[in-house]
């Protein structure tokens, strides 16, 4: 890894994982991509991708950029990580294997399976919050309801699940640098990390959900029980944070534009665009990083081998270039799709389809109980290292007669 950049890139002082960058990401954003494809970030030494073109190349060109190198800052080949590597941190082809796995658990036809048992609790919880009139999307919504669902979906017990939202959290501040920020995050790491890896355990899964069906795998002989145990590890880490930050942000969207809210009132079925929209305009997951295993030229910038570079999906995903007509704003009849907010390529979220089920599921079941969403105060940005969300968007609703 050099300590300087090429010749060919311009570089720039800014600090993405300053607490005012995070709370308000976007000028910085707008700063990089009009920077150019490519920057020098001089405070963290790497190479900084914000244009929509790189990034879809970067996460799509596997073999010129690993993921095996870490999402994070330091190169976990050479500097030995704080757990052993996760799915997104490999490789073909181990990778494949994990990836063929994982497809074979969650895919269309079980996705479609849960809407059955997904679809009553987001009732409830939308009847209960209509009839209060002022709630908290987050507090009240986004963090109750896939915690009720996707669990049982996994199959684990009841014991050890509040451990899940402080596990993933710890997860995904490590992709950023060894800040306060990732600090506070793994202030009871231990206590996490054995809570979460007892449900990894076939021992403790029960024997229909997910979990129980990666554990199959490793009687087809596909696996081997230290691959089944990191793919159950996988889906409780990246199975809730996002999802829950996903519906925030969706939320807090659609209260803040009326107009895309009487849309949606008037025709529910539109969930999936909204979703989308939001997907790509509040992306949860805003920037991670990759490895180069060989030079080469990105953007017009010559890379060496073996430099991280850190990848601002969050930027690409509101790039004009892309998005020519209003990027910026929030647009429920705009065509979303192909936006990078689950990734792309090799990585691409398996995941994401459960995710689209609970966001879709939870926007029509207060669709079709709400006239009108608004604000009723601010909302209030979660400080973190990797993700987009918010602690809390207070809003108030008039409910549908």
């Amino acid at each position: 890894m050099t300590l300087s950049p090429t010749a060919d890139v311009t570089s720039l002082p800014d600090d993405p994982f300053s607490v005012a960058n995070i709370v308000d990401p976007y000028p910085m954003l707008t700063r990089l991509r009009e920077n150019g494809p490519v920057t020098w970030l001089e405070k963290y030494g790497v190479y900084a991708v914000a244009g929509f073109e790189e990034v879809y190349e970067v996460l799509t060109d596997f073999e010129t950029y690993c993921s095996s190198g870490g999402l994070g800052p330091h190169d976990i080949r050479k500097d030995e990580a704080w757990r052993p590597p996760s799915i997104l941190e490999s490789d073909p082809p181990t990778h494949t294997v994990m990836r063929r796995a994982l497809t074979g658990v969650i895919n269309p036809s079980t996705v479609r399976a849960l809407r059955e048992s997904f679809t009553p609790p987001a009732e409830e919880l939308a009847d209960e919050l209509v009839a209060r009139g002022e709630f908290d999307v987050v507090k009240d919504l986004a963090e109750k309801y896939p915690l009720r669902v996707f669990p049982d979906a996994v199959g684990i017990p009841e014991d050890g699940r509040e451990h899940l939202l402080p596990y993933g959290n710890m997860v995904f501040n490590a992709f950023g640098p060894k800040n306060e920020i990732r600090d506070r995050a793994f202030a009871n790491a231990d206590e996490h990390s054995a809570a979460i890896m007892r449900n990894c355990a076939r021992e403790n899964l029960d024997d229909t959900g997910f979990g129980a069906r990666i554990w199959d795998r490793v009687h087809d002989g596909l696996l081997t029980p230290e691959q089944a145990t990191l793919l159950v590890r996988a889906l409780l880490s990246a199975g809730v944070d996002t999802t829950v930050f996903g519906i925030g942000n969706t939320l807090k969207c659609l209260s803040q534009s009326p107009k895309a809210w009487a849309t949606l009132h008037d025709n529910p079925a539109l969930a999936k665009f909204a979703v989308d929209e939001a997907l790509r305009l509040e992306s949860p997951f805003q920037k991670f990083h990759r490895t180069t295993t060989a030079a080469g030229t990105l953007g017009g910038v010559d890379i060496p081998a073996e430099e991280k570079i850190l990848l601002f999906t969050g930027a690409a995903n509101r790039d004009p270039r892309q998005w020519p007509d209003n990027a910026d704003v929030y647009d429920i009849e705009r065509q979303a799709s192909g936006h990078v907010a689950f990734g792309m390529g090799l990585h691409q979220c398996v995941g994401q389809p459960i995710a689209r089920l609970e966001m879709e599921l939870v926007l029509k079941a207060l669709a079709t109980r709400v006239e009108r969403i608004e604000p009723a105060g601010e909302p209030v940005p979660i400080v973190h290292n990797s993700l987009r969300g918010f602690e809390s968007v207070p809003v108030k609703v008039t409910p549908r007669f």
